[in-house]
């Protein structure tokens, strides 16, 4: 069963300049947004097993706006940062949203989808961790039950769901619509390439064209990280576009926004 659906009312407040999720990886707050629709987050899937997990962020609706899922040719599923919420991500989505392009974006339970840096050790951030991932599953299976492949999907997220985005799609290899990872990276205290692969050599992302972006001195995210999280991801045959800008502290860059509005165009065909 997919997630229920709200395309009502938003938050107050609202991003503005160069920061427009506003929630970072280790601790940032965010803010709102408005004219979004929720469903109910109880899809049957799982992010890396057959057996589905029902964490802190499964009771929270999934967000959605944009193009109807039913008559979507694509879709964007959107993941906030630490502190801010699907409603203010969604307001990126917009910004680059084209049509046939469905947003859809997961809550985390009080808007923070795991409690310690993502450079801690991994069960040090569970189960809001695993709980993510599968939020981020859910959105897919929406999106697949509505009749849009997971190869019409592109998963973005920035900051702390930038790390959560990169996790679940390097845990989940296959044809993706694409990755977008805006400050963050790849979680845990070391990161090594079997860890993703599963023990399973075909395990592949069969050239998802992936674009990972950040600062070279934000202060949550070390440059080391990216470069090891891109590392990874082509590893795993991601066709891997990874910038990084100079003294751009955290946030989100006008490149950036191109880029991922040229990804959009490229699914929706317009």
């Amino acid at each position: 069963m997919t997630p229920p659906v709200d395309r009502g009312g938003g938050d107050d407040g609202g991003s503005s300049g160069d920061n427009r999720d506003n929630g970072d990886a280790n601790g940032v707050n965010g803010d709102g947004d408005s004219n979004t629709s929720t469903t109910s987050n109880t899809s049957n899937t799982s992010n890396t097993s057959n057996d589905r997990i029902d964490g802190p962020h499964q009771d929270h609706p999934l967000v959605t706006a944009g193009t109807e899922l039913e008559s979507a040719d694509a879709a964007m599923a959107l993941v906030h940062g630490r502190g801010a919420t699907a409603r203010s991500i969604i307001q990126m989505g917009r910004e680059v949203h084209r049509n046939g392009l469905a947003l859809l974006a997961p809550q985390a339970q009080r808007n923070e989808w795991y409690p310690n840096s993502f450079l801690a050790p991994v069960e040090s951030n569970e189960p809001g961790r695993t709980s993510g991932l599968q939020a981020i599953s859910d959105a897919i299976e929406a999106a697949n039950e509505a009749g849009v492949p997971t190869d019409q999907i592109l998963v973005l997220g920035f900051s702390q769901g930038a790390c959560l985005a990169s996790e679940f799609v390097a845990r989940n290899p296959q044809r993706y619509g694409g990755l977008v990872a805006l400050s963050g990276g790849l979680i845990g205290d070391e990161i090594e390439v079997t860890d993703y692969l599963g023990g399973e050599s075909a395990a592949d992302l069969d050239d998802t064209p992936t674009f990972l972006g950040c600062s070279d001195v934000d202060p949550h995210i070390p440059e080391e990280r990216v470069h090891e999280t891109a590392s990874v991801l082509a590893k795993l045959n991601a066709d891997v576009d990874t910038r990084l800008y100079e003294g751009m502290g955290h946030g989100v860059n006008e490149d950036e926004l191109e880029t991922v509005a040229s990804m959009a165009a490229t699914l929706s065909g317009g």
